[in-house]
């Protein structure tokens, strides 16, 4: 019955994301359709394709700027509001942008006799704001998942890698069968 009840589960944390994915993706989709009362179907993914990219285009421009720094800042003011938001911004902003943070891959040595190795992201070079001397942040993501986990390692267990980010990560959450 144990065994049941884990597949089950698993099954759960396999089928939600998925289908809260793909649904809130169709819902946006069929509320611009219909709030705009488009005529043909599917016009919504590209109206909303043209509004993110102009809202980019908004954001970058000088005279705009203002604007997003005001809203940047009235969101990271309110409380349980600024988690959210400051979370969701800094992860994004991890991939995309100017402060790109997954672009010093690192390996990890876990074990010298037995020449374990991880994988990773240095993301915090220091952890003294934090009362841990003599450490740094790692970023691990995790292989066929949108997760990761973060590590504090002394600085000598951590070896810089002279590779493209890009190609690591890849690396990494395809489970080390992706080849170049």
């Amino acid at each position: 019955m144990k065994r049941i009840s884990q597949y089950f589960l698993k099954g759960l944390l396999f089928i939600i994301p998925l289908f809260a994915t793909v649904y809130a993706v169709y819902w946006i989709f069929i509320k611009i359709d219909t709030l705009l009362t488009l005529p043909v179907p599917g016009l919504g993914f590209i109206v909303t394709i043209v509004f993110i990219t102009f809202v980019g285009f908004a954001a970058s421009n000088f005279l705009t700027q203002r604007v997003v720094h005001m809203v940047d800042r009235v969101f990271t003011r309110l409380p349980l509001v600024k988690m959210i938001y400051t979370s969701i911004r800094d992860l994004v902003g991890a991939f995309v942008g100017d402060k790109k943070s997954f672009n010093r891959p690192v390996q990890v040595v876990i074990d010298r006799e037995k020449n374990i190795r991880l994988l990773g992201f240095a993301t915090r070079e220091s952890l003294d704001a934090i009362g841990i001397r003599d450490s740094m942040a790692v970023y691990i993501p995790q292989s066929y998942n949108f997760a990761g986990n973060l590590i504090i390692v002394a600085r000598e267990q951590v070896v810089p890698l002279e590779a493209d980010p890009g190609e690591v990560m890849k690396l990494i959450v395809s489970g080390g069968v992706s080849a170049n």
